[in-house]
């Protein structure tokens, strides 16, 4: 364990947190991809754990801990391979609550915050819509201010946790002509009437709620509003940084599973009188492969500890998605062939592993897309800043 980010007390967490997830998730996983909907009582032992509360200010329950807790946290929900479980969590953590966090005034965030912290409430982030997904400035749901109210029309899709959570933060526009300056955000309970939503069919992710979600004429307190009206795309902007490094984080993380789950089985698995693991081919191949996820690990964890020193890591969060997710889809590709057969066939991981995989070059901002906001950075000498709220 590389000791210049992680110390004795995060290795103490790593270990109790993985034991946790071998306690009180890994026996249920394949019911939750089966069925496609995780035990709302997980949410409530994460809780009751301080899982979701690891980076968030004690006032509200939280633990503000340093980032390297959040990595170990991300690591290793990827190892106990369902995408799904993994997105429902981060998404409550790092997608719905980071912006409760930092643009919710008080009473939304001991209304929200403290009972997110808790896993008594389940949030999701409502931003991509069906002809707006990375190009956020293209959102087309309103937001119309009526007296003391505002009335929510229009509809999101790809939104994880989108069925079964109990509050929606949503990006709306409250000014149509004003483009990225008219986006503004809203935190929605579940219950208020006019949402529906339907639950989409994914190739992979499948222990997660993806849903389709339609806004007809919601009516919201206006104190809803979080943050200034018309700040939405800078928030969002701001902590686009963060959701990109997790997406990095992650992909390092089910990388280096696949590749321990096959460096394990050619150990074991005989061809002509001998382990696989002592065929030249297979050994370097796993060389090439233990030297990308090394490199990008090593990336990741250095980026993370300058977002925690307060730098705006815009360019390197989208470098590390980039290049993370693009690695991970490549050593699974390829340690799924290692296995032969077996690599096929649903009993061994690897399959649901390429499947969930899938995601990370999509989800969160596109691959094309990261490429040229980094183009625009390195070659056009763009500069992004930080949200001044």
């Amino acid at each position: 364990m590389n000791n210049m980010y992680f110390n004795e007390e995060h290795e103490v967490f790593r270990k109790s947190f993985r034991d946790f997830l071998q306690k009180e998730v890994t026996p249920y996983i394949n019911e939750w991809e089966e069925t496609g909907k995780i035990d709302r009582s997980i949410w409530k032992k994460f809780g009751e754990m301080g899982y979701f509360g690891l980076n968030y200010p004690e006032e509200y329950g939280g633990l503000e801990l340093d980032i390297f807790y959040t990595i170990i946290f991300l690591e290793e929900l990827q190892k106990i391979n369902s995408g799904g479980f993994a997105a429902a969590m981060w998404a409550h953590a790092y997608l719905a609550m980071t912006h409760v966090s930092h643009e919710g005034d008080d009473r939304i965030k001991t209304e929200y915050l403290t009972p997110s912290i808790l896993g008594e409430k389940i949030g999701c982030l409502c931003i991509t819509e069906p002809f707006a997904g990375s190009d956020v400035a293209g959102i087309k749901t309103t937001a119309v201010k009526k007296g003391d109210t505002y009335v929510l029309n229009g509809s999101k899709t790809f939104i994880t946790n989108g069925v079964y959570s109990d509050y929606l933060v949503v990006a709306a526009k409250t000014d149509v002509e004003a483009k990225n300056k008219g986006i503004s955000i809203f935190i929605v309970d579940r219950a208020t009437k006019g949402i529906s939503a339907t639950k989409l069919n994914k190739l992979g992710w499948r222990a997660s709620d993806t849903g389709e979600i339609a806004f007809d004429n919601v009516v919201i307190p206006a104190q809803n509003l979080m943050g200034e009206e018309g700040k939405g795309f800078p928030y969002i902007m701001s902590h686009f940084a963060l959701e990109r490094l997790v997406m990095g984080v992650n992909a390092h993380a089910r990388a280096e599973y696949a590749l321990d789950y096959a460096i394990n089985y050619i150990s074991e698995r005989k061809a002509f009188g001998k382990t696989l693991d002592k065929f030249q081919a297979l050994r370097h191949k796993i060389a090439e492969l233990a030297s990308e996820v090394e490199m990008c690990k090593e990336f990741n964890y250095s980026i993370a500890k300058r977002l925690s020193e307060g730098q705006y890591i815009v360019k390197e969060a989208s470098m590390s998605k980039l290049l993370s997710t693009k690695m991970a889809d490549k050593v699974i590709y390829e340690c799924l062939q290692l296995l032969g057969g077996y690599g096929y066939m649903e009993d061994y991981p690897m399959a649901r592993l390429l499947r969930d995989s899938r995601l990370g070059p999509i989800g969160g901002g596109t691959s094309e897309i990261l490429k040229e906001i980094i183009a625009k950075i390195v070659i056009d000498k763009k500069e992004y800043k930080p949200s001044t709220s």
